[in-house]
């Protein structure tokens, strides 16, 4: 199994298309966000981690993103990622994230311990 996107979002919709095949509808994608409030806040982005089995994998895997901010790590999520052999599927992971002040936090994501795809999400100034 291997990741093949991971953004932050701010909606998904699944719908059917002919074949049987299915759409993915993502909206809002982003990389960063004005703070509704000033610091300190906490805020919980979206962040949709896409995957594939290739015809030949397991079944059944682990989704881990860590949260880092300046290497430090902020926030860890693990779920159980379940995705039948040739086809994809996705997961939506959400964090409590905290900030102390503007900046960027990195989500780390990899199944079963294998290769990280890194997402940057940067907190800016409240606008007004």
């Amino acid at each position: 199994m291997h990741i093949l996107a991971a953004l932050f979002i701010e909606n998904i919709e699944v719908r059917p298309a002919p074949g049987p095949s299915t759409r993915l509808d993502l909206t809002g994608a982003h990389f960063s966000t004005a703070a509704p409030a000033p610091v300190p806040v906490t805020i919980e982005p979206h962040l949709v981690v896409i995957v594939h089995n290739p015809p030949d994998g397991r079944p059944d895997a682990a989704l881990e993103t860590v949260y880092r901010r300046d290497g430090e790590q902020i926030a860890r999520n693990v779920q159980p990622l379940s995705v039948e052999p040739g086809k994809f599927n996705y997961r939506l992971v959400r964090a409590e994230l905290e900030f102390l002040d503007y900046g960027t936090v990195e989500a780390h994501c990899r199944i079963d311990l294998g290769p990280e795809i890194v997402v940057p999400f940067t907190l800016l100034p409240p606008v007004g």
